[in-house]
């Protein structure tokens, strides 16, 4: 089979079109036939070394397709389902060893690029407005690259719960998306400053919350949005590391700050299934529209990261073996 490998971190160009053999699964454990990759910024941090692997290592984190085989005492899964799965290092290739732990069914209603592309970062917005912060009709958010794909998932959820919200973009085509989503007020940060933006729209209030996934560029203005008792909820660092700063500045508002990871909010098999059958219902129903506009080859994977880096793509990005 064919398959992305990475030997040595650093770049793009590390990644590697390769031949590999396909595996076998073990007890517990489906072979897996993809049909269609998401592309994240965590594929990007392992790639890097930020969060390090054992090499060689295929990268991807999330996929969707065809159970192909099962291991010993597998029920839950047959050949020929339909599975998608997220959190499982690996998906950048034509087959790929999945504990069935992590697999979930995909509905009829529901499509293999649909199912790949919502279940990371749409599992990630779930949890961001209903666990990290469990957002209010009464609240004013601030989202970071509101046109991005967990920003536009994540305001499409926080329209439906009611609260009004603030999200930040580069460009006018990504701020039309953002509106198109559910923000009330975009503002493009390269043209104007947020920290005075958002003081402004919400007259010198501040949020309730402020979903960062920039970080190093955002953080201090994030913070200085803040009302007091307000909370900082950093999950992504796409501009770099924050560095390290002194606690007591939280004290100036009392401010809650959290690193939430995914992995922690779906720690059980019923957590993860509640929040899927939610993403996969609103789906159904239209109430979740997905932003798939840059579709490349498998083997185009060092062009995929380096134009996801850059911040020119807008919603998900796929990758098709």
């Amino acid at each position: 089979m064919k398959a992305i490998q990475v030997t040595t971190p650093g770049g793009p160009e590390v990644m590697e079109y390769r031949e590999v053999a396909i595996p076998t699964p073990k007890p517990g454990e489906a072979l897996v036939r993809i049909k269609s990759i998401g592309v994240n910024f965590i594929d990007i941090y392992h790639r890097e070394g930020r969060y390090p692997l054992p090499t060689p290592f295929t990268p991807g984190s999330e996929a969707a397709g065809v159970v192909e085989s099962i291991g010993d005492g597998v029920t839950e899964f047959k050949p020929g389902d339909r599975v998608a799965y997220a959190l499982q290092v690996g998906s950048y290739a034509e087959y790929a060893l999945v504990p069935v732990s992590k697999l979930v069914p995909i509905p009829d209603s529901v499509d293999d690029d649909r199912a790949a592309a919502v279940l990371l970062q749409g599992l990630t917005a779930h949890y961001l407005c209903y666990s990290t912060y469990q957002v209010k009709p009464t609240d004013t958010i601030l989202i970071h690259a509101g046109a991005g794909g967990v920003g536009l998932l994540l305001t499409q959820m926080i329209r439906q719960i009611g609260a009004k919200i603030i999200t930040t973009v580069s460009t006018e085509e990504k701020a039309q998306l953002s509106r198109q989503a559910g923000a009330d007020d975009v503002i493009l940060y390269t043209q104007q400053d947020f920290e005075t933006e958002v003081m402004r729209i919400t007259n010198q209030s501040g949020v309730q919350v402020v979903y960062d996934s920039v970080g190093k560029t955002t953080f201090d203005k994030s913070l200085a949005c803040l009302r007091p008792r307000g909370y900082m909820v950093l999950f992504g660092a796409s501009s770099g590391a924050v560095p390290p700063f002194d606690p007591l500045h939280l004290s100036k508002k009392s401010i809650f700050l959290t690193r939430p990871t995914l992995g922690h909010y779906v720690l059980t098999r019923d957590e993860l299934l509640h929040r899927t059958n939610d993403l996969f219902q609103w789906i159904s129903e239209g109430k979740l529209q997905l932003q798939i506009e840059h579709v490349y080859r498998l083997a185009e994977a060092t062009q995929a990261h380096k134009d996801l880096a850059a911040r020119i793509t807008t919603g998900k990005v796929l990758l098709k073996p």
